[in-house]
């Protein structure tokens, strides 16, 4: 096997939307949960960020998926943009919560701020998480907030990470967006 595909993917969001529990579920349903590392402070909560990788082969393609989330405590915001660097894919984490809705505004602003223009070019799923607790606010309302429909590799989920609802279907959603801009920009192809 001579081809080898690596990507990185990101989960981003405001702090406790459900980035570390999304990527711990999403590692249990590879049966890898003890290959993922986490940064943690003594209370628990990611200082660096979490990692891990998973891969996926055929006869002819081996495919590595990095896998990271960023810290959301804003004491280390100066580590954001450095787990951000030569990302493929985003999965922006949502805390649904109508208490919370101008934190999520911040944060996806913050995202902008990091990559200006190029985010539209940028394979997103935006993942409206903690959808098992009562009082969201309307995700259709936060997608028109952000101008939803003027980026070109963008979709929603919704997810619930503490039982694993939707998470997978949120890693498959963002592998397919960043495979197919690769296929498109003819980065890989689907023939030798």
């Amino acid at each position: 096997m001579d081809k080898t595909i690596s990507i990185k993917i990101v989960y981003f969001g405001p702090a406790l939307s459900g980035k570390t529990t999304s990527i711990k579920s999403l590692f249990s349903h590879f049966g890898k949960k003890e290959d993922l590392s986490s940064i943690e402070s003594t209370v628990k909560r990611t200082l660096f960020f979490d990692y891990g990788v998973v891969t996926f082969q055929n006869e002819e393609w081996f495919l590595k998926v990095n896998i990271y989330t960023t810290t959301g405590q804003d004491f280390y915001i100066v580590t954001r943009p450095i787990t951000l660097r030569a990302v493929d894919g985003i999965i922006f984490v949502i805390d649904s919560q109508k208490e919370v809705y101008e934190r999520n505004l911040i944060s996806w602003n913050e995202l902008i701020s990091y990559f200006q223009d190029t985010l539209n070019n940028i394979p997103i799923i935006i993942a409206f998480n903690k959808q098992d607790l009562p009082d969201k606010f309307n995700s259709i309302e936060f997608l028109k907030k952000i101008d939803f429909q003027k980026f070109k590799r963008i979709d929603s989920r919704y997810t619930i990470a503490i039982n694993g609802e939707g998470i997978l279907d949120c890693f498959e959603e963002i592998l397919r967006l960043v495979l197919k801009k690769y296929f498109d920009y003819k980065v890989i192809s689907a023939v030798n």
